[in-house]
């Protein structure tokens, strides 16, 4: 039988030169609609689909390779003899070697406004089908759904016959290629539907970066962005400057990216170990920066900074006094580039839409051994509902500056959560404690002579009045919390005995 190959793809990189070496290794070309143009056009001998099968295409293209010919050519076992016999009584040829990749599904997808029609019209059938027929007879086909293989295959073919371990990872890369496929026409429709929590669910991710190590040395890690990578995410940023981003490098930074969202004003957030150690807003980046350093200055070394406006060379001069991993801002001036760029060690990632919130079609996921936890992110700092003041004073307007600020924070601070500050910058955190009067004698210790005059935020109740009385000994003059312990009125009762004004604010905001 004469050596065939089948040839449709949507993506026509190589593919006029990957038929002309398949040619010269005798093979004849079968091929479909755009493909089989651009192959003539290029002046390749083709023989058309229709010709093949004897029946024409029809339901505007629907319908193709969907046929006997095609499917017995790449699914009959050659070393069945019935399945060949078979072949021969029917006079279908054998089909070697196919080369296709499917529908532009996402990219149709991927438009604004895109018609529910339209994205159904672009489910490939016949692709799908063929390439995973091709794949369950991996050790007579050789199936090529990246053009990044078409010069492996072409090596081997040329040197004589394509291995059977070629073939294998050929079969592997069309299942993965196909279950990415399923997996985002599945989660689209799932979206339409406005199903949130299917009984089962699968997500697609592309490999991004391989890393030399995980969180520690001795454990292998990659990174994977979503294939639909979103606004505002890690993901988008483009690194400007510095070595690749580690395993923790990423981790940590996307703690600081998340906390720089929840404010308007101009704001830098440094961050250590995926924890805030120091936040600070104002009317400048370079302002914002001093106050965010200052914070904690022990800390900040050899952190990250978040950014949420354009770095300045005044900014640029002050972060480069000290070592600090990772920059990652809305944008940097080209003095402000100049300027981090004499540091080898730093690096800097641009990521424009730094200030996009997140999407709610988002998840919040973590996995665990055997199973994978989803839950949708902690988007609530509040409901103003629920806000009450418990105490016989009242914060003014000054301290409800200050806590709103600091419960932001505390949002994004490993619990147990302790954050300390002013209207416009923290001044001791504490975090990741088994128990909650750790964290404040943390966030207390951190801030030293700062704690005086400070508000504190917490993120879950007090169960135990013992925090509001290190609050007394500290100067902290109002509290925010969550409220619902049953010895909430202990708390409370110590508050007024110190003329502290305490606020329940309902939501919780544990971190884990």
């Amino acid at each position: 039988m004469k050596k065939r190959a089948l040839v449709s793809v949507s993506d026509k990189t190589g593919i006029v030169e990957f038929c002309k070496r398949l040619i010269a290794c005798d093979f004849e070309i079968i091929s479909t609609g755009g493909t089989a143009k651009a192959l003539k056009d290029a002046g390749l001998p083709v023989i058309g689909i229709s010709e093949l099968t004897g029946f024409p295409e029809c339901l505007d293209g629907r319908v193709k390779t969907l046929h006997p010919i095609v499917h017995a050519g790449l699914l009959a076992m050659r070393s069945n003899p019935e399945h060949m016999e078979q072949l021969e009584k029917l006079n279908i040829n054998t089909i070697d070697v196919v080369a296709v990749n499917l529908y532009p599904f996402k990219a149709t997808i991927s438009k604004p406004g895109v018609s529910f029609a339209d994205a159904v019209e672009n489910i490939d059938i016949g692709g799908p089908t063929m390439i995973r027929a091709a794949a369950k007879n991996y050790q007579d086909v050789a199936v090529v759904v990246d053009p990044k293989d078409y010069e492996r295959v072409l090596s081997e073919l040329e040197a004589g016959e394509i291995t059977l371990d070629t073939k294998k990872y050929l079969q592997y890369k069309v299942f993965a290629h196909t279950a990415v496929y399923d997996s985002m026409i599945s989660n689209y429709l799932a979206e339409q539907l406005d199903i949130r929590y299917p009984d089962s669910i699968t997500f697609a991710y592309e490999k991004a970066q391989d890393m030399r190590y995980g969180e520690n040395p001795h454990q292998g890690a990659s990174y994977y962005s979503e294939e639909f990578v979103r606004a505002g995410s890690l993901s988008k940023a483009k690194q400007l400057w510095g070595k690749e981003l580690s395993y923790n490098n990423i981790n940590d930074a996307n703690g600081a990216l998340e906390l720089v969202k929840e404010f308007d004003e101009p704001c830098v957030v440094a961050s250590k170990h995926a924890n805030p150690c120091g936040v600070g807003v104002g009317e400048t980046v370079h302002e914002a920066y001093i106050k965010a350093y200052e914070s904690d200055p022990v800390s900040v070394f050899g952190g990250i900074l978040a950014i949420n406006r354009v770095v300045d060379a005044a900014t640029a001069n002050e972060i480069n006094k000290i070592f600090i991993e990772i920059v990652i801002a809305e944008g940097f001036t080209k003095e402000a580039l100049d300027i981090l760029t004499t540091k080898k060690n730093i690096r800097l990632l641009e990521l424009p839409d730094i200030r996009e919130r997140r999407e709610k079609s988002a998840y919040d996921m973590k996995k665990v051994y055997g199973g994978l936890l989803i839950q949708d992110y902690d988007e609530t700092l509040f409901k103003e509902e629920n806000v009450k003041v418990v105490t016989d004073r009242a914060p003014t307007e000054e301290e409800m500056a200050a806590l709103l600020f600091n419960w932001k924070v505390v949002k994004y601070t490993k619990s147990n959560a302790i954050v300390i500050g002013l209207k416009d910058r923290t001044t001791g955190i504490g975090m990741g404690q088994t128990n909650r009067i750790w964290a404040a004698q943390q966030a207390i210790a951190h801030a030293g002579d700062k704690a005086k005059g400070s508000v504190m935020a917490s993120d879950a109740f007090f169960p135990f009045p013992d925090c509001v009385e290190e609050c007394v000994k500290a100067g902290i003059t109002a509290i925010i919390q969550p409220g619902g312990s049953l010895r909430d009125q202990l708390s409370i009762d110590a508050c007024n005995a110190a003329g502290i004004a305490m606020i329940f604010v309902g939501d919780r905001h544990f971190r884990h």
